[in-house]
């Protein structure tokens, strides 16, 4: 239920952590449901598809204050950064040719990419118009959402611009997911710790926070292109290099491999042949090592919070299902 408790100078209720998580989620299925008419079989079609919510709840935990309660700006916000979020799957889905998403088929295969492209654009502006409808305007300019779409957007479009490039450095690939993967992640973090009232201070470090976990994120999923199975995985797997995204198990194996590299520059390689030199070269064993390098980041930030246990163990468990420890 929400709390009597009343934030200072707005008169608004401010609400406990469990109840919070689940008007995020009832308001962006409220939303997508409320669609236009001409676009609601598509976004229905987007509801069935439920993901983990994981840059929301991050926006939830980072606002909770020292009493467990959050102010009802921040579940607009998480909600606003969820359906941004699944504007970006769709059109992922589309440039990768995607069949399955989340253990769905995806927009692009039902409907057709012309559709799921619009859809994507139209989820994007609901996204932008639900992030403004926010009480506090000032909160609102100050989160610089459309500063964060463009970094996401510029992520995208870099690696888009170094598909199949085998010189691919990992400072640059680094840069690329910090972009496109990590950037959603700070403005997740980034908008809990405003809504939640911290210090300029404090906002930096939940940023820094967001920026780590989402690497994390983004290298852990690079490893289960070749860790996983389609059916695990809920989309496709073993299709990274196919699809000419080079990620940091083969960047290592390229730099590692003479033979492999110079084969394939000239006839290519087969997945098989890439399964074996990754192995065999330690490009798994590479990244897991990079997450862990950023993961002790996280966690350090984590211990040097001036906030409650209880928030530092929320934040811990954001941090190892972003690694796929929990």
């Amino acid at each position: 239920m929400i709390s009597n408790k009343v934030k200072e100078n707005d008169n608004i209720e401010l609400i406990k952590f469990d109840e919070a998580i689940e008007l995020v989620k009832k308001v962006s299925d409220n939303t997508l449901a409320k669609s236009p008419l001409l676009i609601r079989e598509y976004t229905k079609h987007l509801m069935a598809s439920k993901g983990k919510y994981i840059r929301a709840m991050s926006v939830i935990i980072c606002a909770e204050d020292n009493e467990g309660l959050i102010h009802p700006n921040a579940v607009k916000i998480a909600a606003a950064i969820e359906i941004l979020h699944l504007a970006t799957l769709v059109h992922d889905d589309v440039i990768d040719n995607a069949d399955i998403r989340r253990g769905d088929i995806t927009l692009q295969k039902k409907y057709g990419k012309r559709t799921a492209v619009i859809c994507g654009d139209y989820l994007l502006c609901t996204a932008l118009n639900l992030a403004a409808s926010i009480s506090n305007k000032q909160d609102y300019l100050e989160l610089d959402m459309h500063d964060y779409i463009g970094k996401v957007c510029l992520g995208e479009l870099n690696q888009h611009i170094n598909n199949a490039n085998l010189n691919l450095s990992v400072y640059q690939y680094l840069k690329i997911i910090s972009g496109k993967t990590a950037a959603l992640f700070q403005a997740s973090f980034y908008a809990g710790a405003v809504f939640g009232g911290s210090s300029k201070e404090e906002c930096r470090r939940y940023k820094q926070l967001g920026y780590y976990v989402g690497l994390i994120f983004q290298l852990t999923d690079d490893c289960m292109d070749f860790e996983n199975t389609e059916e695990i995985a809920q989309k496709p797997v073993q299709s990274d290099y196919e699809q000419g995204v080079i990620t940091l198990p083969l960047i290592h194996t390229l730099k590692s491999m003479d033979s492999f590299s110079r084969k394939a520059r000239s006839t290519g390689v087969s997945r098989e042949e890439i399964n074996e030199a990754v192995k065999a070269a330690g490009g798994l064993v590479f990244t897991h090592m990079v997450v862990k390098k950023y993961y002790d980041k996280a966690e350090k930030v984590i211990r040097e919070l001036e906030i409650p246990e209880n928030k530092k163990l929320k934040l811990r468990a954001v941090l190892k299902k972003a690694s796929r420890l929990s």
